[in-house]
């Protein structure tokens, strides 16, 4: 069954952000789908579709990673 979920995260400006992000959610196990709005200045939205939930610590590790981006507590 796939499960989506929805992030928010601070730091993405433009769409190479949002790909740098996508590259590294994708590269975390069963993850299939990624998606981001990026809103520069602001909290950009970023789902992910896939075979099983992520972690808040697997978000945050992927965005770091990716650059200097940060995870928004919901």
């Amino acid at each position: 069954m796939a499960s989506t979920q929805t992030f928010k995260a601070t730091g993405l400006t433009c769409g190479h952000c949002a790909h740098a992000v996508g590259e590294e959610l994708k590269a975390l196990g069963g993850v299939d789908e990624v998606e981001v709005e990026v809103v520069s200045g602001g909290e950009s939205t970023v789902t992910v579709t896939g075979g099983r939930e992520l972690t808040s610590d697997e978000v945050t590790a992927a965005l770091a990673e990716a650059g200097d981006y940060v995870l928004v507590d919901s």
